[in-house]
């Protein structure tokens, strides 16, 4: 009896193990989801397009875009849902500094997307080819390509295709990529419907650990907000009581910038300091004396222009006809210029070294900036002041850092907005009215 019972355990347990065994080794892989698939990049992104045309339309409508109803909300939903694009998720944008791009989106139905590719054929030369035994469409002209899965749609631009497309096809459920597990566990801007995340190499050569952008607009403007953490603490932040020239309507360029360096002086070897000697070295801008002299206050402006006397030597005839110089005044219009810089005691060597490379040049008693125009000086205990007019500015109390620069006509204005020990938010403003009439950003 005891032997039947061993021998019915036996085979129970012998049964047991090998269903065991036949589902795991016959049991389908569960399939990679989309964020499993998704490649890194120098940038990688969010956008939630339906969200995104429910804040930019009013925006596009202010402005009279010809394009305006092909971007409302209403139209983008239903050609999503005629094509089985599920736009109510997320989009994932992902990019390169050589300007290589892609995407890719949920689909909901993927049998809806031939239909999409038929349509697009009427305007687009269209071919498809075969990677690893899986379809794609391509247009060499253009190098753009489109491959879609069960579940997913796959756009790419650029020349390393094929390579991206391995990512995308080789990926394993919860195998999502250590940048994209990163940038989507992180906090700031949450709520936003753009949010960029940046792996640039650039970027982190200056320490920076963290680098995101959102987006943000109204009927007049587009702003790009910024956030940014080092790795290391800021051995900078925002000085009180300094002070600055005020701007006005006629600003066209300002870079009105107020920190307290001191900390900075002390941390030669912080990733910040060495990227700006570096880049100093290569325009033969003396850097190291520039900060050992500068006391954290930098204001440039420029706006409109201004009449003053130039003295010039003229040749004449006298009564006998012999030739005579005589000195004689004119009044001529110049760019109206000013600059402030705040320095210590190591002020003159700083500007001195200016001189002896040629950035700054005395001409009588006058300098000149490279190719500004004549620029007369005046120091004012640590103040030095530089400018173009019959007097220097007006100066006004200013905690500012910020940059307005007007290019081809458009006035862009940056500004860091606050600083903690380790981080920096920012903004950008870009007037889009301008920009739409010339159907360009920059």
């Amino acid at each position: 009896m005891f032997r039947k019972i061993s021998t019915f355990l036996l085979l129970a347990g012998a049964l047991g193990l090998v269903l065991f065994l036949k589902n795991i080794l016959f049991q389908k892989p569960t399939p990679p989801r989309l964020i499993d698939r998704l490649p890194t990049a120098d940038f990688i992104a969010t956008a939630n397009i339906l969200e995104l045309a429910k804040e930019t339309n009013g925006m596009l409508q202010y402005n009279k875009i010809a394009v305006r109803d092909f971007t409302t909300y209403e139209f983008l939903l239903g050609q999503g849902k005629m094509y089985g694009l599920d736009l109510q998720q997320n989009i994932y944008l992902f990019g390169n500094e050589n300007g290589n791009w892609g995407a890719m989106a949920h689909l909901t139905d993927s049998s809806k997307i031939m239909g999409g590719i038929e349509r697009l054929k009427k305007f687009v030369d269209i071919s498809d080819s075969v990677f690893n035994d899986q379809k794609y469409y391509y247009n060499l002209e253009d190098k753009s390509y489109l491959h879609y899965g069960d579940g997913y749609v796959f756009f790419y631009k650029g020349n390393d295709f094929k390579a991206v497309l391995e990512q995308v096809l080789s990926a394993q459920h919860l195998g999502v990529h250590k940048d994209w597990k990163r940038f989507l566990a992180q906090k700031q801007f949450k709520n936003e419907h753009l949010v960029i995340y940046s792996n640039w190499a650039k970027l982190k050569s200056l320490g920076i650990e963290t680098a995101m952008f959102a987006h943000d607009s109204d009927s007049s403007s587009f702003k790009l907000k910024s956030y940014l953490k080092k790795t290391k603490p800021l051995y900078f932040k925002r000085k009180e009581n300094a002070m600055s020239y005020p701007s006005s309507i006629g600003t066209q360029r300002m870079i009105d910038v107020h920190l307290d360096i001191e900390e900075l002086k002390k941390n030669k070897e912080d990733s910040m300091f060495v990227q700006f000697s570096k880049i100093g070295k290569r325009f033969g801008f003396p850097f190291a004396e520039f900060i050992q002299a500068w006391t954290g206050d930098l204001c440039f402006i420029e706006g409109g222009m201004q009449k003053v006397k130039e003295r010039y030597i003229e040749t004449v005839l006298d009564e006998d006809f012999n030739e005579q110089e005589v000195s004689r005044e004119k009044e001529i219009l110049i760019p109206a210029y000013s600059a402030l810089i705040s320095m210590n005691e190591y002020g003159q060597v700083f500007l001195n070294k200016l001189m002896r490379k040629g950035i700054l040049r005395k001409e009588g008693e006058e300098f000149r900036f490279l190719f500004s125009p004549l620029l007369k000086l005046k120091k004012n205990g640590s103040i030095y002041q530089f400018y173009s007019g019959p007097s220097a500015p007006k100066l006004v109390p200013s905690t500012n850092n910020h940059v307005t620069w007007t290019n081809k006509g458009t006035k862009y204005f940056f500004s860091i907005d606050s600083l903690t020990r380790h981080e920096v938010f920012g903004s950008l403003h870009i007037p889009v009215r301008r920009i739409f009439r010339r159907n360009k950003l920059i």
